[in-house]
Parts: structure tokens; C-alpha cells; sequence
């Protein structure tokens, strides 16, 4: 928790004050009631006492001024809230295997299908982009609020070679940043790293979030689809730390099944199986989810269930209201109690 004016917080002193004065008070009242050579004598003569009772109106009024003393210094937290508004990648593998017919017609047609139903179902403030990958990754719609656009570029998707899944993690973080479009909050570039095989690999390298947001989610999400085994450098699991270090979580789906299917691609059957293990840990490591798909209906229905409440917006939330109504409710009950028990104001 953070304060807009920690100045006012020396008030506390304040407060701090009162109460000690207060429990002064209350030991010189002591110190006479001890000149009385017959204690009992008095107790007789006053009868039984209000006890404990007395010390409850003064200390729900200090506490009271206590809120209202932090309060005054417009206390605020950042808070993780539900919206309607965000921005999210769909990542949809079109690696040959996606040509499998498993699912009616195909795997591709099934998950293009699919995608173009989650996209209808989206709220008119959501950015939606789409990233497709095979031997590499590329932005095939920017993220935008035309649905039209988006649901055009899905039907562009043809099949290819080889799977990237690194690849398409790195390519929809940086179509997240340049969505954002802010480069003084979270500054994004591409640069280029070699892989093994000598190509470049574009690696996101925008900055993490802000101190105070970390271990928060950011309002966008990545959703990746995906039917094979990364064969492709960098390794999935090198660079998932940047989705995390920037809040976007990554939701995998899973089509097809670990003892994979056989596909004919170019004259040549070439056996896929599902890197499920990859997949959940992706889910895992960045607060996301697996969802495993074997048939076109459930494919459907993981879509269905992406809705925009795994949208997520971190938000500056300002509590001085809530702190300024606790005060109000203990400073009301100091007053109750007290004229309850002894007919007068705290």
C-alpha cells in the first residue's frame, strides 16, 4: 500500500498522543482513589463501577481517529480486477501435423473454426490479435477491436512446416507491446539472436513491469494452440520467463493426444505426437492454464471457456473511502456505547 500524501501521516503522531494521554489520565485517577484510607468505605458508597466499559467509547474513538488520520494521507493499492477490456494472442500452431483429420475436416479447420467463435464472443473493447507459427512465428493480424479483421486473418491460415513454439511466445509478447503502444512504460524492441542453425530469432526484450506490479497480471493474454513438439530454437521454456516478468499469462491448449497420429504431408507419413509436458508448464510458470483437446467439440468448448474474465487488469485503486467509512462506523459506536452506558458523548 502505497499514500499520495505520506505527509499526512504525522497525524498519527497525533493520535498517538491522545492515547497516551489518555492512559495518563487514567493512572492519576488511580493515584487519587489511593488518598482514601477506606477503599471499601467508597465502593460501598458509589456502588458497583462501569469497569472495563469505560475504556471502550475512548478507544473506538481513537481508533477512528486513527483511520481517519490515514485516510487524510489517500492511501492506495494496486489491485487485480476483472475487465472487459484487454488484449489477447491468439497463437495458433500451422505446422503440417495440423493437417491431421482426427478432428472433422482437419485439425486446422477445426481450430480455425473454433478461434473465429471465441472471437465473435469477445466484448467490442477487446484487442484481439493472431500470431501463427510452424518453423517460424509471425504477426498475421495486429491486435485491434475490428473482429472482422481478426476473423479474415484466421481464415488466411494455411499450413507449413516444423513447430516454434519459443518463436510464438517471443512474436505475440512483442505484438502485446506494440498494442500497448506506450515505449515509456513498457519500452518493447526486437532484437536478434542466433540460433544454432545460424537464422536469427527475433526475442522480445520490452521491459518487465513496474516494481509494485510484480506478481500481477498485466490486462493481456496469450492463448497457444498447439498439436506437436517444438523442434525449433529457442527452447519454449528459455523464454517463458519474459511473459512472466511482464504479468501475461499464457493459456495452452492441447490438440490431439501424447501417442500422437500419423499424417501424410508431401507423399510422406511423418508420425506427431503432443508435447503435453511443455504445454502444462508454460500454463504453470506464468499463472495460466492447460486445456487438453482431442476432438473438434472440445475444442470448442476450451474456446468458449476463454472468456474475457481471464482478462485480468491491474489497477491503482485509491482507499480513502474505505478507510473514511471505518472511521465513520467506530466513531458512530464510540458515541453509542458511551451515551448506552453513560448518557453522554466520548
Amino acid at each position: 500500500m502505497t499514500f499520495i500524501w505520506p505527509t499526512a501521516l504525522v497525524l498519527l503522531v497525533v493520535v498517538a498522543g491522545l492515547a497516551l494521554l489518555y492512559v495518563l489520565a487514567q493512572r492519576r485517577r488511580n493515584r487519587y482513589a489511593l488518598r482514601y484510607a477506606n477503599l471499601s468505605l467508597v465502593r460501598e458508597a458509589i456502588g458497583k463501577g462501569p469497569g472495563w466499559r469505560r475504556h471502550v467509547p475512548p478507544a473506538f474513538f481513537l481508533i477512528a481517529l486513527a483511520f481517519m488520520s490515514i485516510a487524510v494521507a489517500r492511501p492506495q493499492a494496486v489491485v487485480a480486477v476483472p475487465s472487459q477490456e484487454g488484449t489477447v494472442i491468439l497463437a495458433i500452431d500451422v505446422s503440417g501435423s495440423m493437417l491431421a483429420e482426427d478432428m472433422k475436416p482437419n485439425r486446422i479447420e477445426a481450430a480455425k473454426a473454433a478461434a473465429r467463435a471465441f472471437v465473435d464472443k469477445q466484448s467490442e473493447s477487446v484487442k484481439i490479435g493472431v500470431v501463427s507459427f510452424s518453423g517460424d512465428a509471425s504477426i498475421v493480424q495486429s491486435p485491434t477491436t475490428d473482429k472482422g479483421l481478426v476473423i479474415a486473418a484466421i481464415n488466411r491460415l494455411r499450413p507449413q512446416r516444423a513447430t516454434a513454439i519459443g518463436r510464438a511466445i517471443l512474436v505475440s509478447l512483442d505484438a502485446i507491446e506494440e498494442s500497448m503502444g506506450s515505449e515509456t512504460d513498457l519500452p518493447s524492441s526486437i532484437l536478434q539472436q542466433q540460433n544454432p542453425n545460424g537464422a536469427p530469432t527475433p526475442r522480445a526484450t520490452a521491459a518487465p513491469l513496474p516494481a509494485y506490479l510484480q506478481g500481477q497480471h498485466s490486462s493481456a493474454s496469450i492463448v497457444l494452440l498447439s498439436d506437436g513438439q517444438n523442434n525449433q530454437f529457442p527452447p519454449p521454456l528459455d523464454v517463458v520467463d519474459q511473459a512472466i516478468s511482464r504479468g501475461v499469462r499464457v493459456y495452452t491448449i492441447g490438440v490431439g493426444s501424447a501417442a500422437g497420429t500419423i499424417v501424410r504431408l508431401q507423399g510422406r507419413a511423418v508420425r506427431t505426437a503432443l508435447d503435453e509436458a511443455t504445454l502444462k508448464k508454460i500454463a504453470q510458470l506464468t499463472d495460466g492454464e492447460y486445456f487438453s483437446a482431442s476432438t473438434e467439440q472440445d475444442l470448442r468448448a476450451v474456446y468458449e471457456n476463454l472468456t474475457t474474465q481471464l482478462v485480468i487488469r491491474n489497477e491503482k485503486t485509491e482507499l480513502t473511502a474505505y478507510f473514511t467509512l471505518a472511521a465513520a462506523v467506530l466513531a458512530v459506536m464510540a458515541g453509542a456505547f458511551s451515551l448506552l452506558w453513560f448518557n453522554r458523548l466520548p
